[in-house]
């Protein structure tokens, strides 16, 4: 925590704010518990100056209670004890019907409260709609919502918070521009110098103006915001339940049926609207509460907060940090085994000083490509990986720590085939219901499949192929799994509730694919689905692996052209979104897994 002349420097240029600090005892405790920084670092987009338009301010008890006439939009930082950050942050939009905040109420005291969670949270002073500041007073609300997700995104890593765990939570007009963001997070409303997403992960709406209608809205929201006469297009565009799509963000909900300034219909159709696009969303109504009782009503108060506690850590909101590693190899995998480690999914540290970890022993080439690490029904972490270009088998080890390891074991899957060319980037996934593991890769197997046989790159005609063990002793017979009609390679399967999704790379040369594509099954050992479209870009792609991060797919993949590792993330498995450009792996990292460890290994891996 700052002291009191750090925090009187950090607010100088914010009068109000000011007043606060210089106030005592608990007064001081309240605000000053980190900084308050602007939103916009440059000139604020579409602004017009007007020396004569200055900030309104009441104070309640010394506190800023009500803000009025916003001119520069701030957001104050509130951070959890290090001790008890779970990496979750929200940005909260005080209401006032866009006229003016209710900056205590909805603001500073929630803040307390979500960092009593361990949840960092940020009050955004957002601009008023105002014709005689703005030279587009509609947008000025979400410019500055837009933004603020963007520059918490920015200094994730100096506020101790995870990218993918960035929240916007609202109270009725705030509840507005918090569901406008939700849906309008791609709005072209400024010009913005890099690729960082405004999306936010997850949205709290409180009490919410929601809808612009004539029979839902609450009039004086629409009225400072859109005007006294709005255009139909306009009431469609900022009736936010009517722009719901795929890919907005889960909600939570809080509503009272006796609310007679904002009708409970604006939190219900929104509801409607995200469960129809199957969209994660609670909603929760109390017979009695009226408007505006942010956390001091006797009525809801002793339930919604808890309520909204329960959602968050259902969701892993409020756990600790996301602890992954990445098994990888380099160059041609001479060396063996490398590890990398991740606690916010796109940026990637090397272990041991990128030194390996365990060398190959195996096969004429002794080479360790395409390392698949799972976790087993036993509670050991189980590898397998290619150990040579044109071998008929793979190599397999165990290890409790994935520090030590077992010996070493080929497990000849193609032996039996004489005509089996390869076998290549095997991987293993637990069927916990049957206790059992499939281990399954891809080979070419000379002279099959010839409707897709070309003479390029070797004549390669890759198929995928599983076997069946308990106990990676005893093996079933090597069978077909998945037969797509094209060349695959680097088949990798993840279960999601009663279904299994594989991810997998067309090989086609010509015409040329090289892409990742999807497929699913009703079973493990299948049959498994048509591929799906290509989900990854105009690029080479291959040895794909994902993780479920907040109910997000991420999909890691090599992009081995270019020499550097690429990522798709998805909430939905439908629509996709290219990340590459903003995920960080060590140099040279090649094929490999995607695993979730516990803080204690991760402690082992880093004083190895």
């Amino acid at each position: 925590m700052k002291n009191k002349t750090d925090i009187r420097k950090s607010l100088k240029n914010y009068v109000p704010l000011l007043l606060i600090t210089l106030s005592l005892g608990a007064n001081m405790e309240l605000l000053a518990q980190n900084e308050v920084i602007p939103v916009w670092t440059k000139s604020i987009p579409g602004a017009i100056k007007v020396n004569s338009f200055i900030e309104n301010v009441e104070y309640k008890d010394a506190i800023p209670n009500s803000i009025s006439k916003v001119n520069t939009p701030t957001l104050s930082v509130f951070l959890p004890d290090k001790n008890k950050s779970n990496g979750t942050a929200v940005i909260i939009c005080p209401g006032g019907g866009y006229s003016h905040l209710a900056i205590d109420k909805e603001g500073y005291k929630i803040a307390q409260w979500l960092n009593s969670l361990g949840v960092a949270a940020f009050v955004l002073k957002y601009r008023l709609p105002n014709d005689e500041i703005m030279e587009n007073k509609i947008i000025g609300p979400l410019q500055d919502a837009q933004e603020s997700i963007r520059l918490i995104r920015r200094n994730a890593e100096k506020w101790n918070i995870e990218p993918s765990k960035i929240g916007i939570m609202g109270f009725s007009a705030g509840g507005h521009l918090a569901a406008t963001l939700s849906t309008h997070y791609e709005d072209k409303v400024y010009s913005v110098a890099d690729n960082v997403s405004a999306r936010p992960d997850f949205s709290i709406l409180i009490y919410p103006v929601i809808s612009m209608s004539d029979s839902t809205t609450h009039l004086g929201s629409r009225n400072n915001l859109l005007g006294s006469s709005p255009s139909s297009s306009l009431i469609e565009k900022y009736s936010n339940e009517k722009q719901v799509t795929s890919q907005t963000p889960p909600a939570f909900l809080v509503h009272a049926a006796d609310d007679h300034a904002v009708p409970v219909e604006n939190s219900l159709d929104y509801f409607k609207a995200l469960k129809k696009n199957d969209i994660p969303v609670e909603l929760h109504i109390y017979e009695k509460g009226g408007h505006g009782f942010g956390m001091g009503n006797k009525i809801t108060n002793q339930s919604w907060p808890k309520t909204l506690e329960k959602w968050m850590l259902q969701r892993n909101y409020l756990n600790k940090k996301t602890t992954m590693i990445f098994s990888y190899f380099k160059g041609n995998g001479e060396d063996g085994l490398h590890l990398a480690y991740s606690e916010n999914g796109y940026d990637w540290k090397a272990l041991n000083e990128d030194e390996s970890f365990l060398k190959p022993e195996l096969g004429n080439e002794k080479l360790m490509r395409d390392p698949c690490i799972i976790k087993g029904g036993d509670d050991k972490y189980h590898m397998v990986w290619t150990v040579g270009w044109s071998e008929k088998g793979i190599g397999y080890a165990t290890s409790e720590d994935l520090i030590h390891w077992s010996d070493q074991k080929f497990i000849p899957v193609m032996e039996h085939e004489k005509d089996a060319q390869n076998t290549w980037a095997p991987e293993i996934t637990y069927d916990a219901k049957n206790k059992e593991y499939m281990i399954y890769w891809a080979t070419t197997i000379k002279g099959a499949f010839p409707d897709t046989q070309i003479m390029a790159e070797k004549a390669y005609n890759h198929r995928i192929y599983y076997t069946i063990t308990k106990n990676f002793n005893d093996f079933s017979p090597t069978q077909l799994l998945y037969e797509p009609g094209f060349n695959v390679i680097d088949a990798s399967i993840q279960k999601k509730g009663e279904k299994y999704i594989m991810f997998l790379k067309d090989e086609t040369r010509k015409p040329e694919q090289k892409n990742l594509k999807v497929a699913y099954s009703d079973r493990l050992t299948g049959p498994y689905s048509k591929a799906s479209e290509p989900i990854t870009g105009n690029f080479w792609a291959e040895g794909p692996t994902s993780t479920l991060i907040n109910g997000v797919w991420w999909v890691y993949f090599d992009k081995y052209i270019q020499k550097k590792y690429g990522a798709v993330t998805s909430p939905d498995l439908k629509t996709w979104t290219d990340i590459s450009d903003q995920i960080n792996f060590p140099e040279g990292t090649r094929h490999g897994s995607v695993l979730r460890i516990s803080s204690e290994i991760l402690a082992k891996l880093k004083k190895y």
